[in-house]
């Protein structure tokens, strides 16, 4: 998470909601970058970190 930036204004850190864990992986959540707004699913243990305007 130290290294993810948002890929819309390029604020870091973002900040990570966990909805479902197993042992230490991520299953389901949402990553949220607190400058512009822009929430980024995580699901199946993979973060779509694609523009909004692009999913």
């Amino acid at each position: 998470m130290e290294i993810l930036a948002c890929p819309v204004c390029r604020h870091h850190p973002l900040e990570l909601a966990v909805d479902k864990k197993e042992n230490e992986e991520i299953i389901a959540g949402t990553i949220r970058c607190m400058k512009c707004g822009n929430t980024y699913p995580i699901t199946d243990a993979i973060p779509n970190m694609l523009p909004p305007e692009l999913r």
